[in-house]
Formats: C-alpha cells, sequence, structure tokens
C-alpha cells in the first residue's frame, strides 16, 4: 500500500467523493431526472467548483510556500527574543541552543507539506474525476452483483444498506460540520489580519475530520503566524477563536447532530494518524479517520464481526444511543 499511495490516495478520495454525491445523485433520481443526467449534473458542478477552489488556493498555496524560509527565520528571531525576556543568569542552556533544538519552524513546514499534498490531488483530478463517475454508474448494479456473489444476499444487501448508511452519514454530516468550522476560522483569522486566512480556514475544515487533535494541529500554524506578525497579544487572540469555535462545534454541534455512536477512542484516533499517515502521506493524514470509520462501520455491520468495533470505541460510546435505522433500501435505479 505504501508503495502504490500514488494510486491508492486517488481511489480512496473517489471513493468518499462517490458516497457523499450519490445522496444527491439520488435526490434528482426522485425528482424524475434519469440517473447518468443526474450524476452528469453532479460532476459538472463538482469539477466547477474543484476548478474554482483550485485556482483560488493554489496561488495562495504558491505564495505561502514562497514565504515560509522568511517565516521560520522570522519566528525563530521572534521566539528568541520572547525566551530571552524571561531567561535569567540562572538558567544554564542558552536560548539560542533551545530554540535550535524544538525546530519552531517544523510546524509550519508540515504544513506547507500537507497544503502542497492538495496541489497533488488536483494533478490527479482527471482520475479522480473519471472514477467517481463509475463508482456511481456501478451503484444500481450492486444489488444484483451481491445476489449473485454471496449465498445469503437478503442478509448481505442488509449488511451492505446499514454499512452505506452509516459511512453517508457520517461523510455528510461531518463534511457539514468542518466546512462551518473552516469559514469560522478564516473570517476569524481575516478580522485579526493573519496573512493567508483562506489557508487556515482551509487546513481547519481538512483536519476537523480528525477528531480530538485535528482542531488542535490546525491551530498551532495560524498561532505562530499571528505570532511572527504582531506579537504574542494576537497570538492568544488567534488561539481563543479558535477555542471557541472548536467548542461550539466540536462538543455543542457535533454530539447534537451526529450522536455519540460513531466516535472513535482518542488512541485509536491518534494511531490511526500515524499509521495512515506513515502508509499513504500526508494525504494518508487526513483520510486517516474516515478510513478507520469505514473499517469500524464495516465491523458493525455484521452480528459476527460486531465486538471487534468496540476496541475502536470511546469508553462513553458502550451506553450511546445506537444510530437511526436507514431508510429501506429500494431496489433499482435508486439504489
Amino acid at each position: 500500500m505504501q508503495a502504490a499511495q500514488d494510486i491508492l490516495v486517488p481511489l480512496f478520495l473517489a471513493m468518499f467523493l462517490a458516497l457523499i454525491l450519490s445522496r444527491p445523485v439520488r435526490w434528482l433520481n426522485r425528482r424524475g431526472l434519469p440517473h447518468v443526467l443526474s450524476i452528469a449534473v453532479v460532476v459538472l458542478l463538482l469539477v466547477f467548483v474543484s476548478l474554482l477552489f483550485s485556482a483560488f488556493v493554489g496561488n495562495e498555496i504558491s505564495q505561502f510556500t514562497a514565504r515560509l524560509p522568511g517565516y521560520q527565520a522570522s519566528l525563530s528571531e521572534s521566539l528568541t527574543a520572547l525566551l530571552s525576556s524571561f531567561s535569567s543568569q540562572h538558567i544554564p542552556v542558552r536560548v539560542e541552543d533551545l530554540i535550535g533544538e524544538i525546530e519552531p519552524g517544523q510546524a509550519m513546514r508540515y504544513t506547507a507539506t500537507i497544503l502542497n499534498a492538495l496541489t497533488t490531488v488536483f494533478a490527479n483530478a482527471f482520475l479522480i474525476v473519471f472514477t467517481v463517475v463509475f463508482l456511481l454508474l456501478e451503484l444500481p448494479s450492486l444489488p444484483s452483483k451481491m445476489a449473485a456473489l454471496v449465498p445469503h444476499p437478503d442478509r448481505a444487501l442488509e449488511r451492505f444498506r446499514t454499512f452505506n448508511y452509516g459511512m453517508q452519514r457520517y461523510l455528510n454530516l461531518k463534511t457539514i460540520i468542518s466546512l462551518a468550522t473552516g469559514v469560522c476560522v478564516g473570517v476569524w483569522v481575516d478580522l485579526l489580519g493573519v496573512d493567508f486566512p483562506t489557508l487556515w480556514g482551509l487546513l481547519a475544515f481538512l483536519l476537523n475530520y480528525i477528531p480530538n487533535i485535528g482542531s488542535l494541529i490546525a491551530a498551532v500554524p495560524a498561532i505562530l503566524m499571528g505570532f511572527i506578525q504582531f506579537g504574542l497579544g494576537h497570538a492568544i487572540l488567534v488561539a481563543v477563536g479558535y477555542l471557541v469555535v472548536n467548542v461550539t462545534f466540536g462538543n455543542l454541534v457535533e454530539p447534537r447532530v451526529m450522536g455519540r455512536g460513531l466516535g472513535l477512542s482518542t488512541l485509536v484516533v491518534w494511531l490511526s494518524l500515524v499509521f495512515w499517515g506513515w502508509i499513504l502521506g500526508p494525504m494518508g493524514m487526513l483520510l486517516s479517520v474516515p478510513l478507520t470509520m469505514t473499517i469500524r462501520i464495516a465491523l458493525e455491520s455484521s452480528e459476527r464481526t460486531r465486538r471487534w468495533a468496540t476496541l475502536l470505541t470511546r469508553t462513553d460510546d458502550r451506553s450511546a444511543e445506537p444510530p437511526a435505522e436507514p431508510p429501506p433500501l429500494p431496489v433499482g435505479i435508486n439504489d
């Protein structure tokens, strides 16, 4: 998988996009639009948004990457001056040596790595879009293929229906909440005058797919940028904005909308971040939780494997309400 990441990352992205887009395709089907035409409308809209996004964000990423060495040097100088003001002759370690060991510019470098990985995704847009189209075209034939493949098609279809509903529900709701988080963060840092607010909003949107620790990782580069530009007071204001946004959406809105039934253990989130990041690179880190959620929902969809899903679950989820039952699976074009 690590050797094939150039192929697997676009394929995984296409699979999750197809799951998200299958709902608007079915919505258009129910309103009388033919299946192929529904797919064409949804995919053309996806291509338009992607081109608009690429043209705007790609330029921002290039500018940020070009200015990165200057930001790293400014960060080291600012931290050196700040720590020197608190140091005394009783501290045996020189501040310059401490800064050299910590390497504060690493956070900005990792941010640039994640953002540059997005440009690689746009380079594979042709493969991703066509894979999404073919996956959506295959949806109506999945029940008949499954019926021919397994000895008990009714039970297999029920498991597939449960898995598909749980994964779609998670991806759609998480995407909406992450988008709202990214917009709020982008507006806040823009009001504070921090450079590249679009990038920090985009990073908050992407890393919000990683619960608990994703928001913390997304906040670090924006806080450092505020510190570089305006000093410690502005950095604190940026951090307060991130805290308010993430507490509002992460602790108040998301549990009410999504419930606790899909929660992953914090340890599992961290291990999945490390594992999928090692296997698939920076995009693997962004896909780590959706991939792990796929494994968990797949385990939960069968009685034989449901007990293994508890290994990935938060402790407080054992007493949580089960997710709502999926709607009946119609036979035919709307499957």
